[in-house]
């Protein structure tokens, strides 16, 4: 099996810390408009997952979602959201607790790309 999406220690401490504080996230890749490129954490129920977002997998138990076509640009990139200090994203759960989440990513190798070929993303809306 191979993780579209992975998160580091400090990552997966903070999506701890954020879920004891705010109960149930979800992840969604910003496509660049407000906040940039940042991996945002929201309590679930308050973001729309639209019909043209794919789950990529979880995360420390959250869900973690982007628009199919972002999705078409990062396809062949193993996705790995750390922690860092700084500010969060505008709307984004970790603003403020002096850590902001980061996508940093590695390029599939061969094999992983076969086994990523036989089993696809699907779109949330199907």
């Amino acid at each position: 099996m191979v993780e579209r999406v992975t998160a580091t220690p400090a990552a997966l401490a903070l999506i701890e810390q954020l879920v004891r504080e705010h109960g149930s996230l979800l992840f969604h890749q910003s496509g660049g408009c407000c906040d940039g490129s940042a991996p945002m954490c929201f309590p679930q129920g308050e973001f729309m997952v639209g019909n043209a977002d794919v789950q990529l997998g979880e995360i420390g138990g959250v869900p973690f979602y982007m628009t199919e076509a972002q999705f078409e640009y990062w396809q062949h990139t193993q996705l790995i959201i750390d922690a860092v200090p700084g500010n969060g994203g505008m709307f984004s759960l970790e603003r403020p607790t002096g850590l902001r989440f980061l996508t940093r990513s590695r390029l599939y190798g061969d094999e992983e790309n076969a086994w990523l070929a036989a089993h696809p993303v699907t779109r949330v809306g199907l």
